[in-house]
């Protein structure tokens, strides 16, 4: 089956590919060779769909669960949805795959050369989240980071030819530093599935009890907590920035817009004055393009 086929308009691949334009940076934008935006947008909708799996956001109707071959009794359970998902994605590399995203990802695992360890961290962090709902301390977190954002980052290393040791290690900060801020935007909306991704450690180091990522207002522990975090995230960032530098043309443009965007984030935090409750500060399109131009310039 195609990549036209697989992604069809109403089919459950259309809209998963559908929301790459609400990331906070391009998934596979237009200046890219062609076959690196197809295999791009195929390891795309492998990670946006095991987070969908796992946050409980798949389309209405059960027709993942169906592709999957799980029972419409079960088409709730998130831990049996993963595993068969693991199943199918087990196919991908030596059979052929179900789910329609799958049979997507199959070309470009072939012709990328790409291994499973990476994908299997994703679900792997999605079977986490269905069972640790706190973070003790920031070690704790970036262990879960490891799982849940360094693999992407691996895989855009590897579709594009790009990877190294040193690239890849580069590429872990920038990847644990993006996951980081979507965390610190969507602080109320995960509290809403139960889930705190602010180190247990931190909030009691600035006073912050639960219950104050609960109110509307972001009382100034909660800020300066945030801040805290913010700031992690930015060193974090900056270690790994040389990775733009370390590649050239077209592949320089698509990293550094990784790294601004993670930049132009933290600064729409910076400029709510950390009031994240609400909703997720997001940046404009200004901001993010005179980000993309400090992190070409190797500034920041």
């Amino acid at each position: 089956m195609t990549g036209t086929d697989t992604a069809r308009p109403g089919s459950p691949a259309r809209g998963t590919l559908d929301k790459a334009a609400g990331e906070n940076f391009p998934v596979a934008p237009f200046f890219l060779p062609r076959p690196w935006r197809e295999d791009l947008m195929a390891v795309y909708g492998f990670a946006r769909l095991v987070d969908d799996i796992g946050d409980g956001d798949l389309a209405p109707g059960g027709a993942d669960a169906r592709l999957l071959g799980v029972s419409p009794d079960r088409a709730e359970d998130r831990l049996a949805l993963l595993d068969a998902f693991e199943a199918d994605l087990r196919r991908v590399f030596d059979a052929t795959p179900h789910h329609p995203l799958l049979r997507r990802l199959q070309p470009t695992v072939r012709r990328r050369s790409l291994t499973p360890e990476p994908f299997l961290g994703l679900i792997a962090a999605n079977r986490q989240d269905q069972l640790v709902k706190r973070y003790e301390t920031y070690d704790d977190l970036l262990a879960y980071c490891e799982l849940s954002a360094n693999p992407v980052g691996r895989l855009v290393l590897a579709v594009t030819g790009a990877s190294t040791p040193e690239r890849i290690r580069l590429s872990d900060s920038i990847c644990t530093a993006l996951q980081i801020v979507e965390h610190l935007q969507d602080v109320a909306e995960d509290l809403g599935r139960d889930r705190i991704y602010l180190p247990a450690a931190d909030m009691k180091r600035f006073h912050v009890q639960e219950s104050d990522l609960a109110t509307k207002i972001t009382g100034a522990s909660v800020r300066a907590l945030v801040a805290y975090e913010a700031q992690r995230a930015h060193d974090l960032l900056n270690e790994g920035a040389p990775l733009v530098g370390s590649v050239h043309g077209r592949l320089k443009l698509l990293l550094a817009g990784f790294v601004a965007g993670g930049r132009a984030a933290i600064r729409a935090i910076a400029a709510a004055e950390y009031d994240v409750l609400p909703g997720p500060p997001k940046p404009g399109k200004v901001q993010l393009l005179r980000e993309v131009g400090v992190t070409l310039r190797g500034e920041g």
